[in-house]
């Protein structure tokens, strides 16, 4: 293997480095490499990141990234030199200065694997090559005759992907009880022969079970909150009566996450109870997600086909690279890489997944080989279906698809259930929800090369063939001209509104600033204020409003009534195909006319008494003080009462598990937020504490001498805490722009002391990837926000040590405040706060060999919320010095112990 003799440049916060050819590296200034990346295609990785690190957005080059993507695609790779050097088997580099070199290598090694006989995504590449060199991508003239032109032409894309077939209906589960021994023995196969036997795990499981058993009376499901501790192998545990019980009953089970992370784990575990492929070639483990998720074929034939220009083009023939050997379509959170659309800049990935619910469905030339659909039939006929809590709630309130209504379910991640069903289950009536709707009945108001059309376009048959059709068409697209049009946020700031919708929108957002009493200070923020107290004006132009949406509903309602006239009554054209276009045209129409109901019911309301079982205000939506969407929101009080009767009513048995379900010993809260009792079933109740020696391995430290809202005295503790672990810090935030505050100060000194630092909201670089990244190097350090506190799993040395800038207190909205004066008050506060902490703390230790320290920077910690840490863990308040003295004093023990173990390996 030859490296590639071409300059590569390689920057961090550390420092820059250049390798001219196949010299020598040498170090360089930050103007340096600007000049040298401006001057001449440079081998780099990670573009985007890199010119961060530099300053320079406007970098380009020569990204070794994209180059493992077209060689490579579906394949996994953490996108650091590291991660490079691992996917293709070279030598780790030592330290910055060694990674200009692996890039020559690692280029060099993807060349040659394009040369060799036994590429495995050889199939497509000549001819994507093809188009790339059209494209003017940089790799094209590298690997232009290093790939072979085939001997007969490439199958285009859309003729190799597979079909997917119709299956007969599946027969009702048989009933039948599960016994302990059954359970039992079914658990010891899944975890091997060899595996230590777990009292706990053997409990939840025999718990688990109970679920699976027969309901006695329509609507009264089987429920079971289950409280199992990290460690317990809650998956395996309830994997092993959910496998038993599809097994005997010819039944699905669906699995419910609220992570992609566990959506990955759960398919690597279920293969210990099924084979990937059935005899048949079905499968019996199918993973479903929101249709947002997945690869539109016809979007992406539009994009291939000049839809997207530029770069984009180019990231589109890389998507489709990866279409024709991805496992199941799935662009967020599945064989995708994650980075593969940060390294482009743009919404290009978005753009290419079904977000706007324009699918034609039928009416697609390539509905047959949909990855939506045959994620859907596949799920019909699995044993398991791993889902997510979301999908499960949509699908049961909207009804269409029957196979996706399971009886059986687990809801993995139980704490976040109800706030995934106080999303699902909200409204609101804002700018861009009533611009959307607009252009799915009018059609996009711009020429466009891509599909977007407008109901007469999708159903010019129905018009032609039904008189009374047309007129319904040509009456809902008459009234959607009242909706919101482009540019509606710029008339609004001008003070110009268009038609009552945007009326509406206006009132709303000036009667939110009359109302706003920040001062100005919350200017990075949005707004809000209650619906309350509304003057007669305002509550007019709501009515009017109100008019006018229920001039769009009623012509919808009469065309999905002419299309069900049509599928009763079929006329000879109308084919299988044509029916389940229909099908999914009623679908689509169902659904907006469910949201328009919704959206008059919240303006009726407005002007007279409050309904108690909602809570309602009026929002202007910013970011970095630049507004978004301007709207009027209303939520469930608790959200658990639709849930109840969507959801839990018509299942026969329902699991609701996590590490954090209850408060402390209590249960009451858990059960409250189950919706059980909203339906009159008291649920069963089951704890199984974490085996881990915490008093042993884990540690609560409270420094209390780092002044609150101190930005420099809160990044010189943050620097000096990773310092004194090495690394391997998970740094928590309850504000990005302090989050941002603090990685500006201290990146640059902890990268010179050989410490990388990555960031939320300042890396260009996907949350799910970072992770992968920090997993990846025991001595980076990760910050973040909420979405790293409970959805990130790195057992090992990689994380020891969980900061949390201060008590995670919740946010003061008008959501909160109606819930927290409902739910006690102060006590409500406390028992989210210990959630918190206690899916924080969760982070820390995910194995028996883990060691950590969990550090609050908080002045005034209250103690009733120690409760949170797990019994026998110690909590000691001290000061930053003495915390410091313990992580580097533990780091250095810890340190001595692996190197003893590794001394006494053969």
């Amino acid at each position: 293997m030859s490296a590639l003799p071409l300059p590569a440049l390689h920057a961090s916060h550390g420092g820059s480095w250049l390798r001219d050819g196949a010299a020598g590296t040498r170090t360089i200034s930050k103007g340096e490499a600007v000049m040298a990346a401006a001057d001449t295609p440079l081998l780099i990785l990670n573009a985007p990141l890199l010119a961060t690190r530099l300053g320079y957005p406007d970098l380009s080059g020569l990204d070794l990234l994209e180059l493992f993507a077209f060689v490579h695609p579906a394949r996994f790779v953490v996108p650091t030199p590291k991660g490079i050097a691992h996917a293709l088997g070279l030598s780790e580099p030592q330290s910055d200065a060694d990674v200009p070199r692996l890039l020559q290598e690692a280029a060099g090694a993807l060349i040659e694997t394009c040369e060799s006989p036994d590429w495995p995504e050889r199939e497509g590449a000549w001819t994507t090559l093809e188009s790339l060199t059209r494209l003017r991508w940089p790799w094209a003239s590298l690997l232009g005759g290093r790939i072979a032109r085939p001997q007969r032409a490439e199958r285009w894309l859309f003729t190799r992907l597979p079909e997917w077939e119709e299956a007969a209906e599946q027969a009702q589960p048989r009933q039948v009880e599960l016994d302990e021994p059954s359970v039992l023995q079914r658990l010891d196969q899944l975890t091997g022969a060899q595996a230590e036997s777990r009292t706990g795990q053997r409990a939840y499981a025999v718990d688990s079970a109970s679920a699976f058993s027969p309901r006695q009376a329509s609507g009264q499901p089987r429920v079971l909150l289950a409280q199992a501790g990290t460690g317990i192998g809650k998956t395996l545990g309830y994997l092993a009566p959910a496998s038993l019980w599809s097994n005997l009953s010819g039944g699905t089970v669906w699995v419910s996450t609220y992570t992609k992370a566990l959506q990955r784990q759960l398919r690597r575990e279920s293969r210990r109870a099924w084979p990937d492929r059935r005899d048949d070639g079905s499968q019996p483990v199918v993973v479903r997600k929101g249709r947002e998720n997945y690869l539109c074929l016809l979007n992406l034939e539009d994009a291939l086909q000049g839809g997207f220009s530029g770069r984009a083009a180019i990231l589109a023939q890389l998507v489709a690279r990866w279409a024709a050997y991805t496992r199941d379509g799935d662009m967020i959170g599945g064989d995708l890489p994650g980075w593969l659309g940060t390294l482009f800049r743009q919404r290009g990935i978005a753009a290419l997944t079904d977000r706007r619910g324009e699918c034609v469905y039928a009416g697609c030339p390539h509905y047959r080989k949909c990855f939506i659909e045959r994620s859907a039939r596949a799920s019909a006929n699995a044993d398991l279906v791993i889902g997510n809590h979301a999908l499960v709630m949509v699908n049961a309130a909207r009804g269409r698809d029957h196979a996706a209504r399971p009886t059986r379910i687990i809801f993995d991640e139980g704490h976040h259930v109800f706030d995934a069903a106080d999303s699902t289950f909200a409204a609101a009536l804002t700018g861009a929800e009533t611009i959307e709707l607009r252009r799915w009945v009018i059609g996009p108001e711009k020429a466009s090369r891509g599909r977007r059309r407008g109901l007469a376009a999708r159903l010019a048959d129905l018009a032609s063939y039904d008189e009374a059709g047309a007129k319904a068409i040509t009456a809902a697209r008459a009234a959607a001209e009242a909706l919101p049009g482009d540019g509606w946020m710029q008339r609004l700031t001008e003070g110009a509104p268009s038609g009552p919708v945007e009326e509406l929108l206006a009132a709303v957002r000036a009667t939110v600033y009359a109302r706003d009493e920040s001062g100005g200070q919350e200017a990075g923020y949005g707004l809000e204020t209650e619906a309350a107290n509304l003057d007669g004006a305002f509550v007019e132009v709501a009515q009017e409003a109100r008019v006018a949406l229920a001039a769009l509903r009623q012509p919808l309602i009469r065309l999905g009534g002419r299309l069900e006239a049509l599928l009763e009554d079929p006329p000879d054209w109308l084919d299988g195909p044509g029916r389940a276009r229909i099908e999914g045209a009623r679908h689509s129409l169902s659904w907006r006319i469910d949201t328009l109901a919704a959206w008059e019911a919240l303006l009726d309301r407005l002007g007279g008494p409050a309904d108690p079982e909602f809570v309602d205000w009026l929002a202007v939506d910013r970011s970095e003080a630049r507004e978004y969407d301007i709207g009027i929101h209303r939520h469930w009080l608790d959200p658990m009462k639709p849930f109840a009767r969507v959801v839990l009513e018509p299942s026969h048995g329902v699991v609701m598990t996590s590490a954090t379900l209850r408060d402390g010993e209590d249960w009451g809260k858990a059960i409250a937020r189950s919706g059980a009792e909203h339906i009159g079933v008291a649920p069963r109740l089951s704890t199984h504490p974490s085996p881990f020696d915490y008093a042993n391995q884990a540690e609560v430290l409270i420094v209390a001498d780092i002044p609150r809202g101190d930005i420099p005295a809160l990044a010189a503790a943050y620097t000096r805490l990773i310092e004194a672990s090495g690394g391997g810090a998970l740094g928590l935030f309850t504000a990005i722009r302090r989050l941002r505050a603090v990685h500006g100060r201290i990146a640059d000194r902890l990268a010179r002391t050989g410490l990388p630092l990555y960031a939320q909201h300042v890396d260009p670089i996907d949350t799910g990837t970072l992770v992968d990244i920090f997993r990846d190097d025991p001595g980076a350090s990760l910050l973040g926000t909420d979405a790293l506190r409970d959805g990130v799993d790195v057992p090992g040395h990689s994380l020891r040590l969980v900061v949390m800038e201060q008590v995670p207190w919740p946010r003061p909205t008008i959501l909160h405040r109606a819930r927290r004066l409902a739910g006690g008050g102060s006590a409500y506060d406390d028992s989210i706060i210990r959630a918190r902490l206690a899916q924080a703390f969760g982070r820390l230790i995910r194995s028996r060999e883990d060691r950590g320290h969990f550090v609050v920077l908080s002045s005034a910690f209250p103690s009733r919320l120690l409760s949170a840490f797990p019994n026998g863990t110690p909590v000691r308040r001290i000061s930053l010095d003495e915390a410091l003295q313990r992580i580097a004093g533990d780091v250095s023990e810890e340190a001595i112990k692996q190197d003893d173990r590794a001394q006494s390996r053969p």
